[in-house]
């Protein structure tokens, strides 16, 4: 969901069964589903907070990571000095193993007071695709991409070009998420148009040769009468985690507001295949709150992805961006 004026979905209210499927268990399915051929992981450990200078006393939400692990872009839903209620804010590091340093608003060429949010950047770090409720789109919310000549700069944007009718509608489109593998460069989002099975399902847009997206086709294998959202695809195109609150979801403890929203993973064997029934990605990555939207690393093996009210939360009972690691299995690991 990565949605501009629910990004937090606060306002919704999910009941769901609990599941009882651990990271392990959801960890060997993966590798069946996946065929001989695709790489193969360790279970997700626990999650950790991104913390400080990229979380916040306010709102951090829905991150995107670069390829070279450098930069992260994400939102500040709330933040005082945002130019409208959310905006897009990016953090930068020195190496993989520096600490982030200070986090900066992207500014106002990407920044509107209408709201703007949900990046995804590009592998090659010169797109930048995002939502926006700027005058002049499509409807509610549309998809709109930027470009850069210059990757390292973070704030060397060009104005934003709309993705146009075969992506957005008079509805709200949100969650954008670049996908580039042997298939070809494909546009993932979620949107509330009709036609789908739920309030909010995942649709799909190849790049074609002119340099346009084409006509979207609802993801059926990823949606369902819930809603489903956020998806966040591994670099080789065969794995695919995203956001949903539908049945088999975790439940929130006692006394809290029945908001749910899990992780969800599915597999294929080849990019030319149907997507997996997803599975809960289980309570070593998911609590009883929220996690939502997301994010690959480029090596797939770190996961970000924000959550409130987890234990070391910098932003009290606001989200943080979290993240999660798992290791690539190879030689004797890989022995039965």
């Amino acid at each position: 969901m990565k949605s501009a004026f629910a990004p937090l979905i606060l306002a919704l209210a999910f009941a769901a069964c609990r599941t009882e499927t651990t990271g392990t268990s959801i960890q060997a399915s993966r590798m069946e589903n996946a065929g001989d051929e695709a790489p193969r992981y360790s279970a997700w450990s626990a999650p950790d907070n991104v913390g400080t200078p990229v979380n916040s006393p306010f709102a951090d939400i829905n991150p995107s990571i670069s390829k070279d692990g450098l930069t992260l872009f994400f939102d500040c839903a709330n933040c005082p000095e945002n130019i409208g209620a959310m905006d897009i804010w990016v953090a930068q590091r020195t190496s993989v193993d520096a600490p982030w340093e200070a986090r900066q608003n992207l500014g106002p060429i990407i920044n509107t007071t209408a709201g703007d949010g949900g990046p995804s950047i590009s592998r090659d770090g010169h797109r930048l695709y995002f939502l926006s409720q700027r005058p002049g789109g499509f409807g509610v919310q549309d998809l709109y991409v930027s470009r850069r000549q210059d990757k390292r700069d973070p704030f060397g944007w060009e104005e934003p070009v709309n993705l146009g009718a075969n992506v957005n509608t008079e509805f709200a489109e949100n969650a954008p998420e670049i996908s580039e593998d042997d298939a070809g460069t494909v546009l993932y989002f979620a949107s509330t148009r009709p036609g789908g099975p739920g309030g909010t399902d995942i649709y799909m847009s190849r790049l074609g040769p002119d340099g346009t997206f084409g006509p979207a086709a609802l993801v059926a294998e990823l949606s369902s009468p819930a809603n489903d959202g956020a998806p966040t695809v591994r670099r080789d195109g065969l794995e695919v985690i995203f956001s949903s609150d539908r049945a088999g979801s975790i439940p929130p403890p006692p006394g809290m507001p029945a908001q749910v929203l899990d992780l969800w993973v599915s597999t294929r064997a080849s990019t030319s295949d149907p997507w997996s029934p997803p599975e809960n990605l289980g309570l070593v990555v998911n609590s009883q709150f929220i996690e939502q939207s997301p994010a690959f690393s480029f090596d797939g093996t770190e996961l970000y992805f924000h959550s409130p009210f987890r234990p070391g939360n910098v932003g009290g009972t606001m989200f943080d961006i979290w993240m999660t690691k798992r290791s690539k299995l190879t030689g004797r690991e890989l022995a039965p």
